[in-house]
């Protein structure tokens, strides 16, 4: 025979596909942390897309792409008047949670925000609920969604690198979407798998304007892009659309030769609910997340270092390997999204105000020319066992040391922070916070009255799992 052709035998799918569909189709959450950690993560999410929109460069992005366009029975995107088809609703609320960097996240091998999901998965939840007209849909259908796409994003999360390979993590925002989305529209197993081969041979935005010199506001509404396009592929699965079965492991053309140097995944550990009941919140800082620590102990060192400013002669942050390479960097800061991926900047704001929030991003503040002498005196060092600790299942710190050395030869103490107030092992605490945060985004948007309303609601668990979709979209319109 003629060695000069393909042999077109189709294999099975790929059995990372498979994994993840029976996962999706056959798994049920029992963990009732999981869910309560839902609950707490959809009301910040939420939270964050409120306070979002108090910023006109966000609240730009977001409508019908022609101005004036309604769709009858379509997605309502909360905090907002628009009613959109299920694609661009996703994209809208995917943007809002995303434009701060203030919603929740996961670090591991690859790093990401599981509740960029939210985008896709209330989206779809409301249109359901819209155009049958019925009460199916719960909230807690919403929360078991949440849990699911968490773990799908972070268990690919914990042993895969996709940024070190150039690829930015919202692919991962695509697949799990795509994939519980399907779910959600009532897809089979086979549907899921599908889905999931297109979500992969997608491939991935590159994480260009991540980093330095040319990180900028796409940081920002790459999410919601992702999880759109999750609804998108849904969509189109529904319809009859055909899989993939070798998307992962086709030689040559599959998504392991061209994006990820022939390596195939590695796993951790089986899906089940352990993404969500570890992941980390956002509490006290709209900043990225290896940055939260510095923050919060350049906050605690501000008293005694405001009224000495022009006597400081060095501060010396020490960090994690994962910073130094994301976020440390010199020269001057663009723009907003710049500003908030930069650990210098991050923690001089700290030093100066004993705060940080996400006005002080902008150009006013960043105008202060004591933000930019204050980087310039800044020697960021690693210390290993930060590095090593970051990477530690039973541990997963994400510590940073600052300490800042003055003229006369006297020094503040060595301020180090291993965890930050949203992390599980500080989630005593954390909650009620966290609760506070949920309260003061709420405030941004609604009068008194609606709040009572939503907090009457949400802030009990079994009430709120029983809550039709709609009546729970209703509140925020």
């Amino acid at each position: 025979m003629s060695q000069n052709v393909d042999v077109n035998v189709r294999p099975k799918p790929d059995d990372e596909l498979v994994a993840i569909a029976e996962y999706v189709s056959a798994f049920e959450v029992e963990s009732t942390e999981a869910l309560s950690t839902a609950r707490n993560c959809l009301l910040d999410t939420l939270g964050c897309g409120f306070l979002a929109l108090r910023f006109p460069e966000c609240a730009k992005m977001l409508g019908p792409h022609v101005a004036g366009t309604v769709v009858p029975n379509g997605s309502r995107v909360p905090g907002t008047s628009y009613v959109l088809d299920p694609v661009k609703a996703a994209w809208d609320i995917g943007c809002m949670v995303r434009w701060l960097d203030f919603n929740d996240t996961w670090l591991a091998a690859e790093w990401g925000h599981p509740s960029d999901n939210l985008g896709g998965i209330l989206a779809v939840t409301d249109y359901l609920a819209r155009q049958s007209g019925s009460s199916r849909l719960t909230m807690r259908d919403v929360l078991v969604a949440m849990i699911k796409a968490h773990e799908i994003q972070g268990c690919l999360a914990l042993e895969n690198s996709f940024n070190r390979v150039g690829l930015d993590h919202v692919l991962l925002v695509r697949v799990a979407t795509a994939a519980v989305v399907t779910g959600l529209l009532g897809g089979s197993k086979d549907q899921i798998t599908d889905v999931l081969s297109h979500a992969f041979i997608d491939g991935s935005s590159l994480r260009t304007y991540r980093h330095s010199p040319n990180a900028g506001p796409r940081k920002s509404w790459a999410a919601g892009d992702a999880t759109s396009r999750g609804v998108q592929l849904a969509l189109f699965v529904m319809k009859g659309e055909m899989g993939y079965p070798s998307a992962l492991s086709a030689p040559q053309w599959g998504f392991y030769d061209v994006n990820f140097k022939g390596h195939q995944f590695a796993f951790q550990r089986p899906y089940g609910s352990y993404v969500m009941e570890n992941v980390l919140f956002k509490i006290s800082y709209p900043a990225e997340f290896h940055a939260q620590t510095a923050v919060e102990a350049a906050c605690r060192l501000h008293n005694e270092v405001a009224p000495r400013l022009d006597s400081i002669e060095r501060i010396e942050l020490t960090t994690h390997e994962s910073a130094i390479r994301i976020i440390s960097k010199s020269g001057e800061l663009n723009n907003p999204a710049d500003r908030d991926h930069c650990l210098q900047y991050m923690t001089a704001i700290g030093l100066l105000k004993g705060n940080l929030i996400a006005e002080d991003y902008e150009d006013d503040v960043a105008a202060d020319p004591r933000v930019d002498r204050l980087r310039e005196l800044m020697i960021v060092s690693e210390d290993a066992r930060f590095s090593r600790e970051y990477h530690e299942p039973d541990k997963r710190s994400i510590a940073n040391t600052v300490q800042v050395f003055f003229n006369d030869g006297t020094s503040t103490e060595s301020v180090t922070v291993e965890y930050p107030l949203g992390h599980r092992r500080r989630r005593a605490e954390g909650i009620p916070e966290l609760e506070a945060k949920f309260r003061a985004n709420l405030a941004t948007c609604f009068p008194a009255s609606r709040i009572a309303a939503i907090e009457d609601v949400v802030f009990d668990q079994a009430k709120l799992e029983a809550l039709p979709v709609a009546q729970f979209v209703d509140l925020f319109v």
